[in-house]
């Protein structure tokens, strides 16, 4: 049994949870997601589950894990209180650059017969679809017409209802402005009383819907730029090894990939795609 010290129960009070009862939890977890939990995040799982506990009147873990087992609500409940979703806007800067300055030239003659598509997977709270729709709407309103006419469409999609909520929402603290530079801020960002809400001109370019990576995927079409970031350090190798060469399959002959900072290709997947900076790939034009 895990050993609790005076301060934890302080810290976070209610039932304690054992070493067989995180197995369990983890297991399901990566049953349900492919997230893979070391057991130093033992801590981490009691303090964000304890909460379902007292909400649903429960004793102790062990009849949460039974709740947890026969409820498929609850199951999903649990897989969104512990998944992390951290972000913020125009994070890691040169994926965006990138995407400006090397993918948006080659799209710049597309029509809507041929529209730009980008997916956001795992997307959180929004703020990386929406940095990548003021990078394509860009710095001044006559340069945003191009994305208009080329029917650029984002999709971002979230293992969470409650993230997918936020992006459909696209509302943020005012803390959160100053992560956006000027121009995009003035052009793209409107001040609330609360806080900012994205433009209706990058919140119409943006699809958002619930997505478990490792379920079947929905899209008849390929991806132009697929951002995957910040992720697959959740995964074991097995996993990150399926979901590369997913990715890859779902990329158009020159798309670009772009992965978290920590991250790097492992599988495969890498001998299908040409290094074009730290963390980003493209596809070959002549590979299918």
């Amino acid at each position: 049994m895990n050993q609790l010290t005076p301060l934890d129960r302080d810290l976070w009070g209610g039932a304690p949870l054992t070493d067989a009862e995180f197995r369990e939890i983890a297991a399901m977890l990566h049953q349900e997601a492919r997230i893979s939990l070391a057991p130093q995040k033992a801590t981490l799982v009691r303090s964000r589950l304890s909460r379902r506990l007292r909400e649903k009147e429960l004793k102790n873990f062990g009849d949460y894990i039974l709740l947890v087992r026969r409820d498929a609500n609850e199951r999903r409940q649990m897989i969104e209180l512990l998944t992390t979703n951290h972000t913020h806007f125009f994070r890691e800067q040169h994926h965006f650059n990138h995407l400006r300055n090397e993918m948006m030239p080659l799209w710049r003659g597309r029509s809507m017969r041929e529209p730009v598509r980008i997916w956001s997977a795992a997307s959180s709270s929004g703020e990386e679809v929406y940095t990548i729709a003021m990078t394509l709407l860009g710095q001044d309103l006559r340069e945003a017409q191009w994305a208009r006419g080329a029917g650029v469409q984002l999709f971002a999609t979230d293992i969470s209802e409650e993230m997918v909520s936020a992006v459909r929402k696209a509302e943020y603290p005012k803390g959160h402005l100053e992560q956006i530079p000027q121009p995009w801020r003035k052009l793209w960002a409107k001040e609330t009383r609360d806080g900012f809400a994205i433009a209706p001109e990058a919140r119409n370019l943006v699809t958002a819907s619930q997505l478990n990576l490792f379920e079947r995927w929905p899209w008849r079409h390929s991806f132009d730029a697929i951002f995957c970031r910040n992720v697959m350090i959740y995964f074991n190798e097995e996993a990150k090894a399926e979901l590369e060469m997913r990715l890859v399959a779902q990329l158009v002959p020159g798309g670009a990939l772009y992965i978290g900072h920590s991250e790097r290709l492992v599988s495969k997947a890498k001998d299908f795609m040409i290094p074009c900076g730290h963390t980003m790939y493209r596809k070959p034009e002549t590979m299918r």
